[in-house]
């Protein structure tokens, strides 16, 4: 199967899921609002001390110091999310039928991991942001060692929800079932990034096109209405391809661990995902 048609029936496959509980996209959406919130009460008092302006004595420190505060909510709003979103979507695939009720209650019952796992990540993007400032060899060498943490915490967030373990053993469980499964490169999730970055543009490019001609006509109604169109179809694809993403994770944790990946995806589908070395 060439990846493009991989790419599409990952789609398909996880498509089916979210037709069949299609109140799992209310956990990106969730998601989403709450990291908007976070972020305007970190980025506000963060202008008003103006650790935005250079020059200034101690706001180095004092902006490392707000920037992991900020990683560690905002990982912890991502991950309880994910895990509710996962803990859903693994019901299903084991014949169950979720509610959000279980998705939350999954996520509440781990949420001292998910919250140590945030503290790792956190700690993790910081220091990734600090060698990134030093020019483009910090930058090759930080895009190196994230693309290094994101295959190695692939399964981190079913591993968290399934097997209830702290966070440094779940990383290191994700790992382990990679390195015993299908290998070091994800093709799956890129797939499904692909599909829908590709929609994204599509997307982008025809409303563009729309407003700009009406940039000519000078149509300030279809120039706002087109934009509005346009973003509000833009968050819609990215809130899927999220949500999707998510029951593929779950999918692939239940195929690493049992051999089946549930009714919706074919074996072949799941274990060709990763490229083999």
């Amino acid at each position: 199967m060439g990846k493009i048609e991989r790419s599409w029936t990952l789609v398909k496959a996880s498509w089916g899921v979210l037709r069949a509980d299609k109140e799992l996209i209310v956990f990106p959406i969730i998601s989403s609002i709450v990291l908007m919130i976070v972020t305007a009460s970190f980025v506000l008092p963060m202008f008003l001390a103006g650790m935005f302006e250079g020059g200034r004595e101690g706001i180095p420190v004092l902006g490392v110091v707000f920037g992991f505060a900020f990683y560690v909510v905002q990982y912890t709003i991502i991950f309880y999310c994910n895990s509710a979103l996962v803990g859903a979507a693994l019901i299903r695939l084991q014949g169950g039928n979720p509610t959000l009720a279980d998705g939350f209650r999954i996520a509440n019952q781990r949420i001292g991991s998910i919250v140590g796992y945030a503290l790792v990540a956190a700690t993790v993007g910081v220091i990734l942001r600090q060698i990134s400032r030093h020019g483009l060899v910090g930058r090759i060498i930080a895009g190196v060692f994230g693309l290094a943490w994101n295959l190695a915490t692939f399964l981190a967030v079913p591993v968290l929800v399934v097997e209830g373990i702290g966070p440094i053993e779940a990383i290191k469980r994700s790992t382990q079932l990679l390195k015993k499964t299908w290998g070091e490169q994800i093709a799956g999730n890129i797939g499904i990034g692909l599909v829908f970055g590709l929609m994204s543009f599509a997307v982008a490019i025809v409303f563009g096109g729309i407003v700009f001609f009406s940039a000519t006509t000078q149509s300030i109604p279809l120039i706002v209405a087109a934009a509005v169109v346009m973003v509000v179809a833009l968050l819609l694809l990215a809130l899927i391809g999220s949500t999707l993403s998510a029951i593929y994770t779950a999918a692939v944790y239940r195929y690493a661990v049992s051999g089946d990946a549930g009714t919706f995806f074919e074996p072949e589908l799941v274990r060709d995902a990763f490229q083999p070395r």
